[in-house]
């Protein structure tokens, strides 16, 4: 068993770093992004080397990812944690080192005292925002110039920090019996509706731990279902 989210996501890049790890969907603008197991982990190693060589973080620092279920999302949670960075609840605001949103969060943003910012447009092919907020930086932008590889200063280890209080080692036994919960199993191809599944345990963790590839669709057209899931092999779907 992978005790660490680091873990578990070379362990998916491990398998097939050619095949679909993550399929993103957005049914308002027809957007559609797929990610192999090889370029996600090309952007996760790119927003580890921000966090750690950009910012100056690492184990013990911590992250506010005030952004919707998205493939960006995805790389920036998995970034944080494998630079070693604690992602903060988002309920309430709490000092964090970091904080990423997108323009929908930055109202709610302003309440989180945070060290650096980082803004997403979540655009179409990571196209960057036209109007960036007052003291933000470009993340699309500015991550493109870090490394395609990251190698951990300190290694992540099972009782590091990955969710406010909640240890590496927690994740992976809430994740695994998550994904047993919503019926994933290995090899599973896993259609998930955004909006009711919001949760990165849902919609991310658990389909990661269970080596299971996602279809992540927000505004998800009831209509464009069933073409859907015949059109990217889904065995499982979670509306």
């Amino acid at each position: 068993m992978n005790e660490t989210i680091p873990a578990a996501l070379q362990a998916a890049v491990r398998r097939d770093p050619t095949v679909p790890l993550l399929t993103w969907y957005d049914d308002a603008t027809g957007d559609r992004t797929e990610l192999s197991g090889a370029t996600m982990d090309n952007w996760v190693s790119k927003t580890a080397n921000l966090l750690t060589d950009g910012a100056g973080l690492g184990p013990g620092d911590t992250a506010a990812v005030l952004l919707p279920p998205h493939w960006q999302t995805a790389a920036i949670l998995l970034g944080a944690w494998s630079a070693g960075l604690a992602a903060a609840p988002t309920a309430t605001p709490t000092p964090v080192d970091v904080l990423f949103t997108w323009p929908g969060g930055v109202p709610d943003a302003a309440g989180w005292p945070a060290g650096d910012r980082y803004a997403t447009g979540l655009l179409p092919l990571a196209m960057p925002l036209r109007e960036l907020p007052p003291g933000y930086v470009e993340y699309t932008i500015e991550v493109r110039g870090f490394g395609d590889r990251f190698v951990a200063p300190q290694p992540v280890t099972p009782d590091d920090l990955a969710l406010g209080g909640i240890t590496h080692a927690d994740i992976s036994g809430t994740a695994g019996a998550r994904a047993r919960e919503l019926g994933i199993t290995a090899g599973s191809r896993v259609l998930i509706d955004a909006t009711a599944h919001p949760d990165p345990l849902d919609w991310l963790l658990a389909p990661l731990y269970a080596q299971a590839s996602i279809v992540l669709c927000a505004g998800l057209d009831p209509s464009a279902l069933a073409k859907r899931v015949d059109s990217e092999q889904v065995t499982l779907t979670l509306t």
